[in-house]
């Protein structure tokens, strides 16, 4: 009865993020344009990018901690509607400074989604099936990214706004769908009485977490997440400028990506970490992403582009939700709080990576790539010692020093 329930509430879960990230989807293929519509260059795309994951580096670990004592599903509310708010606001944009402003607001509000999701199946899952509903996660972000990107291309052609708008409704949609099918995974008795909200506090534990016994997997969830921003924060505008592609197509190839991504996380991800544990994951994901990332360099056609394009993504799919299942077997403090400090430290990697992906952009377009391939080989060569320090035994992970 209770792996009924359980497999029910991930399903709900699955569609509930289903939706919100099909918004999300809709409008990657579209900011690059808008922001070329506004006079803007790489730099400015970069910057509009990172004061999203900025806001979310701030912001996340207080999320995490409310929903440790109000509970998962309430807070995940609050970040539903903020994201269907600051897309509304997008929609409306007039220049590059409102857009700005928007995309702070969104950072703000919808970093309360994505922690509380990951804590919500930390509360409902065996730490044995914690690997398959990280997954499962991975599956409904990598689905909302094959649905929403070849919509928006589509919608792009009426208005470049239209997405936004689109996409503000869906986020509405998932409210009341959450409202009303998802039952609250923590109970009273394991909330915490009370909460204090200090962002230096924040930035404290962010400090003590690194030098704790998660340390290294939090380096990983930064690593892993600025080499990723390095292909995302600026494929719009490399592929506008190499291949002279538009909205539409730049949806199609995002579709590409998350019918990839999903099928990996979903089909793949809980039978690989199962037979070869998350530790082995990661290594080889690692490894086949800083491959990715140069082959994606050598693409000279539509064909070349989807097959690299492809290989980078199966590559990569699958260390997100290794890294985030090692670290909710590993906590000693509350799930919210961990997967808040988790989804900080990838903020923090979409900070540094877009910017440092838009500066070197007007530069050179190969650079962000090239950058993005070095993240990826440090993070493999690291994995290499300090994975060895994580050993996993009869469903209990102890932290160990590498020899």
């Amino acid at each position: 009865m209770q792996k009924t329930s359980q497999s029910r509430n991930l399903i709900v879960l699955f569609i509930t993020l289903v939706i919100i990230m099909m918004g999300f989807g809709m409008i990657i293929p579209v900011i690059p344009f808008l922001v070329e519509y506004f006079g803007a260059s790489g730099k400015e795309l970069g910057i509009l990018m990172a004061i999203y994951a900025l806001m979310q580096l701030i912001f996340s670990p207080m999320w995490g901690e409310l929903s440790d004592r109000f509970g998962r599903r309430p807070i995940m509310m609050i970040g539903l509607f903020g994201n269907g708010l600051s897309m509304l606001f997008m929609g409306l944009a007039d220049s590059i400074l409102v857009l700005f402003i928007a995309r702070a607001l969104a950072g703000l509000l919808a970093s309360a989604t994505l922690p509380t999701a990951y804590a919500y199946v930390g509360d409902s899952t065996s730490e044995e099936d914690r690997g398959r509903g990280m997954g499962i996660l991975g599956a409904a972000m990598g689905v909302g990214m094959v649905l929403g990107p070849g919509f928006s291309g589509l919608l792009a052609e009426i208005s470049l706004s239209m997405p936004f708008y689109i996409g503000a409704g869906f986020s509405i949609i998932a409210v009341v769908f959450v409202y009303l099918m998802l039952p609250e995974s923590l109970q009273k008795a394991n909330r915490k009485d009370s909460t204090r909200i200090n962002l230096r506090q924040q930035f404290s534990q962010m400090w003590h977490g690194l030098l704790g016994q998660l340390g290294f997997l939090l380096f990983l969830a930064f690593l892993t997440s600025f080499a990723l921003t390095n292909f995302e924060g600026i494929y719009g505008l490399y592929m506008a400028n190499r291949f002279d592609y538009g909205p539409r197509q730049v949806g199609y190839t995002l579709t590409l990506i998350g019918l990839i991504s999903a099928a990996v996380q979903g089909g793949l991800t809980g039978p690989a970490t199962k037979r070869w544990g998350e530790e082995n994951v990661i290594k080889v994901s690692l490894l086949g992403s800083t491959i990715g990332f140069i082959l994606m360099l050598l693409a000279f056609n539509t064909a070349t582009i989807l097959l690299t394009v492809g290989f980078f993504v199966f590559s990569n799919a699958m260390i997100r939700p290794g890294v985030a299942s090692l670290i909710s077997k590993q906590t000693e403090s509350g799930q919210g709080i961990s997967m808040g400090l988790n989804n900080s430290f990838m903020s923090l990697g979409r900070v540094v990576g877009p910017i440092l992906a838009g500066l070197v952009f007007d530069l050179n377009i190969s650079l962000p790539y090239l950058s993005g391939s070095l993240a990826c080989l440090i993070g493999f060569l690291l994995s290499l010692v300090f994975l060895k320090a994580i050993k996993v035994q009869q469903g209990t992970v102890k932290s160990v020093n590498p020899s």
